[in-house]
């Protein structure tokens, strides 16, 4: 065994830069048995794995909530458009948090499961946001009248969700209060996420989108075809 010291910063990434070079250095010295430790190098590791959590996982879960989506509306053109505002909403929550954590609170660096956990909240709860609007707007539009469906429904879900939306900002924000940046940054990014989802995203972006789209947002169903009667 070997001790060594790096010569710049071991938490920065240009230390961890030096992993993967060190570690073929050592293995053609000492053999593919040649282990290299240590925090820096467990830190850089940790990131690889969650790299590759990302690229594997959240692909995953998008296609489970399309599929969900779909079987529920009936329809191709809906779970396109509401993933779509579940991703706006995510990318937006990460954007504002990162701002935050950098230029406000003096954080050196996002934690690496920021992005997956934040991802998993974030998809889930827009997703049941999605649920109780969307469901009850196709209901409303059995008629033929997508537009009217649409406002009969955010009118009917719009106490339920803004309620539901508040209640969890508050409970996750509570994790800022913890001593650990990790939690601290979770909780942060998904109180301003659910916030943004609930009083933005399910009550103006997808209301507005779906009435622009009319009956065709339920396509290829036979909702999209039927007219107003």
């Amino acid at each position: 065994m070997f001790t060594a010291a790096l010569s710049v910063d071991p938490t920065s990434q240009r230390a961890m830069a030096l992993i993967a070079p060190i570690r073929t250095l050592a293995k053609a010295a000492g053999g593919p048995d040649t282990l290299i430790g240590g925090a820096t190098a467990q830190q850089r590791d940790l990131h690889v794995a969650a790299a590759r959590d990302d690229r594997v996982i959240v692909p995953l879960i998008l296609i489970v909530v399309m599929l969900v989506l779909g079987l529920l509306l009936r329809s191709l053109v809906a779970p396109v458009l509401l993933v779509a505002t579940v991703i706006f909403s995510y990318a937006a929550a990460l954007g504002a948090g990162a701002f935050a954590f950098s230029h406000i609170l003096g954080y050196a660096g996002e934690d690496p499961s920021l992005i997956l956990f934040s991802f998993l909240f974030l998809v889930a709860l827009g997703c049941d946001y999605n649920i109780f609007l969307m469901a009850r707007a196709r209901e409303e539009s059995a008629s033929g009248d997508t537009r009217g469906g649409m406002l009969r429904a955010l009118s009917v879900t719009g106490a339920v969700i803004t309620s539901a939306g508040i209640v969890l900002a508050g409970t996750f924000s509570a994790l800022a209060s913890l001593p650990l940046v990790a939690f601290a940054e979770v909780g942060l990014v998904i109180a301003f996420g659910v916030l943004l989802d609930t009083f933005l995203v399910r009550t103006v972006l997808v209301p507005a989108l779906v009435m622009d789209l009319d009956k065709r947002v339920w396509w290829p169903s036979a909702l999209s075809g039927r007219r107003e009667g």
